[in-house]
């Protein structure tokens, strides 16, 4: 265990005999419903606080509809109509608003381990519209103050003369991530939120054409994180309140055949994406550490290029939807 906390290793983890091996079910006590967000206590909040500098702001979610058609072909797009019932009166609402359709967070009920099932074993009777276990209304009453961290991986494989094929979907490994730190001289702590630059978002939004974005969804292809047990170890044992991404979906994909992960038994889905190797059923239904794709990482990055720090104070606020699988995450940084 780690002396710091008490908190089991990930190797730990993976010889657990009272829960699935490589869980964190029970760790941080009966019928937990915030995962890795326990690793935020008041005094990681109290450091994020400590972080503002200058006072300069940065929007890290985009617009509604920004990714139309979705990347992943099972999203369409959100009407937006307004009303009003006098001259001096407007109101609206949205049709087809899916919580998971532009910038987002996975919530713990967004993936189910296909043996163990949904974090803290909780039953898929469970997870249904407006029943509360694992949704994200969860994270809404809580809400998310951390310590902010980019590792601006995009920008240091360009600096190293081997920039990231966006098209291509290199697997970033835990070595990565390490030599983009130290790069950057980037220390992790407790509680940190990671934020993953690799371009992608803004790849597709300027350099992918209409005909290629409608064939995308047939041959999902992009970088990311790779699907390796050591990957998982790495993201527990940094103690991550959340890892969250300017890519389509934290890890590449294709994901490795080879990582271990893939059940070569298991048919493919009827539809959408396969999660077949994927790490979000590690990540998000044993472990319970939250994701955040399709973040606009853009404007933040430049400005921690230019001022040479890469930590910050974060904010997040999902919608308070009981039940909800995900949400936009109404994300912040501060500097």
């Amino acid at each position: 265990m780690s002396p710091e906390d008490g908190i089991p290793t990930y190797k730990e983890l993976l010889e657990r005999q009272d829960a699935p091996p490589g869980s964190s079910w029970g760790i941080f006590g009966e019928g937990d419903q915030l995962g890795t967000l326990n690793f935020l206590g008041p005094q990681q909040v109290k450091d994020a606080v400590g972080l503002v500098r200058r006072g300069q702001v940065f929007n890290l979610d985009y617009p509604l509809n920004t990714f139309v058609p979705a990347p992943a072909g099972t999203r369409p797009a959100t009407a937006h109509h307004i009303f009003a019932n006098n001259p001096n009166h407007r109101d609206d609402w949205l049709d087809s608003f899916y919580l998971q359709s532009t910038s987002q967070i996975d919530g713990l009920r967004h993936i189910r381990h296909p043996r163990h099932g949904f974090y803290g074993g909780v039953p898929d009777e469970e997870i249904g519209e407006e029943t509360p276990a694992l949704g994200i209304q969860t994270v809404a009453e809580r809400g998310i103050v951390a310590r902010g961290v980019l590792l601006d991986v995009a920008r240091h494989f360009a600096g190293r003369g081997t920039p990231l094929d966006l098209a291509g979907n290199y697997m970033i490994t835990p070595a990565d991530l390490d030599e983009t730190a130290a790069a950057q001289g980037v220390e992790f702590r407790p509680g940190d939120v990671l934020l993953l630059r690799v371009g992608w978002a803004a790849y597709w939004l300027n350099e992918v054409g209409a005909e290629d974005r409608q064939a995308f969804k047939k041959k999902i292809r992009h970088p990311g994180l790779v699907q390796s047990k050591e990957m998982i170890e790495w993201l527990w044992d940094h103690r991550l309140a959340m890892v969250a991404s300017d890519d389509l979906g934290v890890e590449a994909h294709p994901v490795d055949p080879d990582s271990g992960l893939v059940d070569p038994d298991e048919p493919p889905p009827e539809r959408g994406v396969v999660h077949n190797g994927m790490m979000h059923r590690p990540l998000l239904a044993l472990l319970g550490l939250f994701l955040g794709e399709l973040w606009n990482l853009e404007a933040l990055a430049e400005d921690c290029r230019a001022d040479r720090t890469y930590e910050f104070m974060l904010t997040a606020k999902p919608l308070n939807v009981v039940g909800g699988v995900g949400s936009p995450p109404n994300a912040m940084a501060i500097k």
